[in-house]
């Protein structure tokens, strides 16, 4: 028997898993409205699943059947497990914690669902700090494959082995890591999330402009400020104060703006405005027939083929030069005769072209370069001239992270590619990414990164420049 204390979104979610598994649930809320809350998210999911073909009716009323419901946490005291899914507050689980340790029997496993705090805080209020555990759903619940089971240093081998089989199961890929700030998939999403954030905050570029960059681009299936306005504003400014509060990196600490909209009270689709929200009509691209183009760089060949299929003219004295580079490019500008005309691109995938305007390019150069991407069916991203650009300073940094990881014995390369492909929804893990793009661009990418801006988490990882050194293509696998 399974007890599931707090039942809201995600409460409601993990009871509904345990119960599909067959196993006898008691969900706990606090007074008789929360509960009735917390049956309406139930019966909302289950008929959900109902009406899109994933359940029978026969079978939602056996899964309900099988959850109790109560405002009594004393009905907890025979349960074998019980989760406690309450707010992301220290103070309010370390008390919980404590009163569910004087209710149930000794041999109770008492897990929590945090996705941030220390599960080790957590089991120290308790006298049973061998049998509490971290175990991490992802929302909605009833959907969401990983689990992340998250030990502490005290935890009986034997409980973390138990909840790991039982979360297989429950249907569900268990990560098994180390109490950690994040875990696995927090401390690596929102760092990303958070440096979008700042990327925005300096003007690098615009909102749309740095989501399209890494939906279209690298294939994630959220761009970051729309993923922030999903999981809430609030949540992952919290979430960033834990880890900076662990890890002292300045990296870690929340974007200003994120801040300020936090304060502001918009958090996201909760509040109905957060990064987004206020949308204005999208502007329609600018014509540019008659355009001239030149290019230089590398291999812009294939561009400069559909440039000339798609009815522009080369010329030696061209309205923009297109510098292709994945660098800052304005030491190339002040080379040219016209330093206005040059705009750098690098091409991201096969839907993206990131445009980067000097100090020195002039805005109708600027345009055309947008216009001249935008007729051959890729996407411009305008941004400033900045090593990186926008992909490279979002993706490398999130790479570099992953290998520390790995490298830390935090968690194997096979666990952190699951933990973010399940858990993000991401179409490769890090590690898949890494060895896709080549090791060696990466960590000189990263570089880059470095020595503009001195940002100690930006030098490649030790594991990873040695690995380059050695000729190495691929991380090592056990």
């Amino acid at each position: 028997m399974v007890g599931v204390v707090g039942l809201g979104t995600m409460g409601a979610g993990i009871a509904e898993v345990f119960a599909r598994a067959g196993l006898r649930v008691i969900g706990v809320e606090a007074d008789p409205e929360a509960l009735a809350r917390g049956r309406g998210h139930l019966e909302r999911s289950t008929g959900r699943a109902v009406d899109r073909g994933k359940l029978t009716g026969g079978e939602r009323d056996e899964i309900l059947g099988r959850i109790t419901l109560t405002t009594s946490r004393d009905d907890l005291r025979d349960a074998d497990l019980v989760v406690e899914a309450i707010p992301e507050i220290l103070d309010y689980k370390v008390s919980l914690l404590e009163d569910l340790d004087r209710i149930c029997k000794p041999e109770t496993v008492l897990a929590t669902n945090t996705s941030s705090l220390s599960v080790t805080a957590v089991a120290a209020a308790t006298g049973r700090p061998g049998r509490v555990i971290g175990l991490h759903f992802f929302n909605p619940a009833p959907v969401m494959r990983l689990v992340e089971v998250v030990g502490t240093v005290v935890t009986e081998p034997s409980v973390v082995a138990g909840i790991t089989e039982l979360s297989v199961r429950l249907g569900k890929t268990p990560v098994t890591v180390g109490d950690r700030a994040g875990f696995v998939v927090n401390r690596l999403l929102l760092p990303y999330l958070n440096q979008a954030a700042v990327l925005l905050d300096l003007g690098l570029a615009g909102r749309d402009e740095i989501d399209a960059a890494m939906r279209l681009g690298v294939g994630l299936p959220m761009g970051p400020f729309a993923l922030l306005d999903l999981i809430g504003l609030d949540t992952a400014y919290e979430i960033m104060g834990v880890l900076f509060d662990e890890t002292r990196d300045r990296r870690h600490a929340p974007a200003p703006v994120l801040r300020e909209l936090v304060t502001a009270g918009l958090l996201g689709r909760k509040t109905g405005r957060g990064f987004h929200g206020d949308e204005t009509a999208p502007r329609e691209p600018e014509q540019v027939a008659g355009v001239t183009f030149g290019v230089a760089g590398d291999d812009p060949s294939s561009i400069a083929e559909a440039l000339t299929k798609a009815g522009f003219a080369g010329s030696d004295d061209p309205d923009v030069l297109l510098r292709f580079s994945d660098r800052p490019v304005v030491e190339h500008a002040v080379r040219l005769r016209r330093p206005s005309s040059l705009v750098g691109v690098h091409l991201v995938g096969d839907r993206v072209a990131e445009l980067a305007a000097t100090v020195l390019t002039s805005p109708e150069a600027a345009r055309a370069a947008a216009g001249l991407m935008t007729a051959i069916g890729r996407t411009p991203v305008p941004c400033k001239d900045r090593a990186g650009f926008v992909v490279d300073a979002l993706l490398y940094p999130y790479l570099n992270d992953a290998v520390r990881m790995y490298d830390s014995g935090y968690a194997s390369i096979a666990d952190i590619d699951a933990a973010m492909r399940l858990g993000c929804g991401y179409p490769a893990g890090p590690f898949e990414m890494l060895e896709s793009l080549g090791l060696a661009r990466v960590r000189d990418g990263l570089r880059a990164l470095y020595a503009e801006h001195r940002e100690p988490a930006y030098a490649p990882a030790p594991l990873l420049d040695h690995l380059v050194t050695a000729g190495m293509t691929a991380l090592p696998r056990p």
